[in-house]
């Protein structure tokens, strides 16, 4: 019967991990083999030192299996390679205990959890209430896949056909990424003979982002995030196709098979689960490849030893059933997160407003404008930046020279002459901003009721389930685009139609938004005087960016 035999399937699992944890040497209180990862910086040599001596780790494994894969005149794919099919399972046990005998270590506080039967979701999360400054995972230097490494191993004379056809079409930015494809397609082509099979095969293989999406799909998306959606299939066909063809030691199962398979497989690994670091690198860090995006604040800050080993370490006392994450991208643009990642930030603050001038020039993008700050804030505020490209487009057909007069009191930081011109044509300014509120919201209810006829609001259509899963995903982006920018309206529109409205610029009091490196926190402000506030909670004397995200 299924059941009991799952049962002991999963028992039968769990017996080499069992043994292995018999063999380790006596772990500590922290749940670690020696006292070394509570001090990441502690040798210059070879890593960490446990009682003034080297911590003994695995070391690497030979590279005569690259070289031969490297040098084979008609390499295969092995039979014992990852099964790549949407919904295979991942191997989540075996990747536990590949990686307790590959010297990566867990505190105790660690667990990696399923959100479901699905495991469409594995996340990091805590186990017990951990101190700021705690070293949760520890991932040897050997075991990080990097684009350096990558390149220095397989950037040979016979990559040269594949590098001339990528800068052919503008694609020579994206070496770093490719050669990092190529060696996750290399450890895949060996099967069971990679170092990394056992990672690969806990991975995911559905996705929900941009290459992943149908024809249909690209449809019922708005005109930035369609934009995006493009650029970032587009990026993977560059990456995928003829170049792939010429390199030397894939297999014609990899270059000529259809390429959702393996080497849309491989992007989607490399732009998902690759971090860049100070010097330029992009790492892949096993078992540190499973936190999840932080919008708010992270639990998790990565650091390195001087050997490249790396540390995941605490941000501040994360309590018991806490998600550990960290920041992928910009927290503020939930369609990038979308079109890269596959998944919508339910808790973002903010979103790009969509904002699209026929020509930007050099004077709006020294006010502001970029995705990053023409923000609406989902408390239906909106940024300085974007009343300030509001003005400016306004006044170059009003008068040029309120419109120099602005730009003179932007470079100088002359507040006073800024928010006197806001306040001069406010009422031009928030008739600009409701117009365009009023149009994207028309077309972003078009493509609601799209999806609404084919039945994405019903959870059991099998017709959604097999021809468009991702779209209930899309649906859910662009309510939550249409609540923010219903927000927005809602603030402005009696002030743009000639009532009282809420005049963000005679505000009493705020709540600010100040993040510094690390982490975001809100102040409570308050006008006692004339230019003099006084401001209770955020980051205190910190350097920061501020911004305010609700005035009244």
């Amino acid at each position: 019967p299924p059941g009991p035999t799952l049962t002991l399937f999963a028992l039968q699992e769990m017996i080499p991990i069992l043994l292995a944890l018999a063999l380790l040497p006596t772990l500590t209180v922290d749940g670690f083999a020696s006292p070394h990862m509570r001090s990441p910086w502690s040798s210059s040599s070879g890593g960490p030192t446990a009682h003034g001596s080297s911590f003994v780790r695995g070391s690497p494994k030979s590279n005569a299996k690259t070289t031969t894969y490297l040098n084979s005149l008609a390499p295969s794919v092995a039979e014992s390679a990852v099964d790549l099919s949407e919904y295979a399972p991942r191997n989540i046990i075996g990747f536990k205990y590949w990686a307790s005998t590959m010297g990566i270590e867990k505190n105790d506080c660690f667990k990696l959890e399923e959100q479901d039967k699905k495991q469409r979701e594995i996340y990091a999360m805590t186990t017990r209430s951990t101190e700021a400054g705690t070293a949760v995972l520890y991932v040897p230097e050997h075991l990080i896949l990097s684009s350096s490494k990558a390149m220095a191993e397989l950037r040979t004379d016979g990559m040269a056909e594949a590098e001339e056809y990528l800068a052919s079409v503008g694609a020579e930015s994206q070496l770093r990424e490719y050669y990092l494809m190529l060696k996750v397609l290399l450890e895949y082509q060996k099967g069971s003979d990679s170092e990394w099979h056992k990672w690969l095969d806990a991975l995911p293989r559905y996705y929900s982002n941009a290459v992943a999406m149908t024809e249909f799909c690209l449809t019922c998306l708005p005109p930035l995030m369609k934009k995006l959606a493009v650029e970032e299939r587009d990026a993977q066909k560059l990456l995928s196709y003829d170049s792939i063809r010429s390199v030397p030691f894939l297999a014609d199962d990899i270059k000529e098979g259809f390429p959702r398979d393996m080497v849309t497989w491989a992007y989607q690994i490399v732009y998902t689960r690759s971090v860049e670091t100070e010097d330029g690198d992009l790492k892949i860090i096993p078992m540190g490849d499973f936190f999840d995006h932080a919008s708010d604040y992270a639990e998790i800050v990565p650091q390195y030893d001087e050997a490249g080993n790396y540390y995941a370490v605490t941000a501040y006392d994360v309590p018991a059933g806490k998600k550990l994450r960290y920041i992928y991208s910009n927290p503020r643009n939930p369609s990038h997160l979308l079109a890269r990642y596959g998944f919508i930030d339910e808790i973002c603050p903010a979103t790009y407003c969509k904002l699209l001038p026929p020509t930007v020039n050099e004077e709006m993008i020294e006010l502001g404008y970029s995705q990053e700050k023409m923000l609406f804030y989902r408390s239906g505020e909106v940024a300085d930046e974007v009343w300030d490209i509001f003005l400016y487009t306004h006044l170059s057909s009003v008068s040029l020279e309120d419109q120099q007069l602005l730009m003179q009191a932007h470079r100088t930081g002359d507040a006073a002459t800024k928010l006197a011109l806001h306040d001069k044509y406010y009422h031009a300014t928030s008739a600009a901003l409701l117009d365009h509120v009023d149009g994207f919201i028309e077309d972003i209810d078009r493509l609601i009721k799209k999806a609404q006829t084919i039945g994405v609001d019903d959870v059991d259509s099998i017709y959604i389930r097999n021809e468009h899963p991702r779209l209930p995903l899309i649906h859910k982006h662009n309510l939550f685009l249409r609540e923010t920018f219903q927000n927005v309206r809602d603030r402005y529109a009696s002030a743009a139609m000639g009532g009282e409205g809420v005049n963000w610029k005679e505000a009493t009091k705020v709540l600010v938004e100040e993040c510094d490196e690390t982490e975001c926190s809100i102040a409570e402000c308050i006008q006692v005087a004339e230019d003099e506030w006084s401001c209770e909670g955020g980051l205190g004397d910190r350097p920061k960016s501020q911004q305010v995200i609700l005035a009244e």
